[in-house]
């Protein structure tokens, strides 16, 4: 997986409450289990005005031209800033790659299914949240410069924006540890392979009928 460790990006707007992760990635798109290609149906519903589906080219697609996300400069946006209860519904792992495939390394909201927060840690996404009179504030600034960017540092917990103090946030110390050294629950493993070798060594000789 991806370490994150500071980023600097376009924040996108997604100024709604409570968005699914039908929303995010319709459930026909659940077929594939590859982990990438999921970009280009990022809120599918919303981001094309024609029925999607895994074997449909999105090139041949009309696409919604009020949905944020295909609007200049936030079609190019890494950090998306959205309202309270952020990725609820079902436990999809897919919502996160597919936001991940879109180019966000990290989402902003006041609050997160406990489902979606988790997933995200475990595939690189920075799920981080904030005071909601923190998140109208971003909103505001987007609204007011389109194209706003803002900087994480996730070593010192602290979001930089232009001309302000640095906002801190907080961050499960195991889950700092993994997104800063890139490590998925198969990496953690791994880190543990000599250790793991040396047991199916001993466990040959002690139970060989079971190799």
């Amino acid at each position: 997986m991806q370490a994150f460790t500071k980023h600097k990006g376009i924040v996108a707007p997604m100024d709604r409450p409570n968005v699914d992760t039908d929303a995010i990635i319709p459930k026909q798109f659940l077929k594939s289990i590859k982990r990438s290609g999921f970009g280009p149906n990022a809120f599918d519903d919303w981001r094309y005005l024609d029925a999607g589906g895994p074997d449909i080219d999105n090139g041949m697609r009309r696409v919604n031209p009020d949905f944020v996300l295909n609007q200049p400069p936030f079609d190019k946006a890494t950090i998306l800033v959205a309202r309270e209860n952020f990725g609820c519904g079902s436990s999809r792992e897919h919502a996160v790659w597919a936001l991940e495939d879109f180019g966000f390394r990290a989402v902003l909201a006041p609050s997160f299914a406990d489902i979606f927060f988790n997933n995200s840690f475990k595939n690189g996404l920075l799920p981080i949240v904030l005071d909601a009179k923190i998140i109208d504030s971003i909103f505001k600034a987007i609204e007011k410069t389109p194209g706003f960017e803002l900087a994480i540092d996730l070593e010192s917990q602290v979001i930089v924006i232009e001309g302000q103090a640095p906002i801190k946030f907080e961050v499960d110390e195991f889950r700092k540890h993994c997104l800063l050294n890139g490590l998925d629950d198969i990496g953690l493993t791994l880190q543990h392979a000599d250790d793991i070798r040396a047991y199916e060594a001993r466990r040959s000789q002690q139970a060989p009928w079971l190799f």
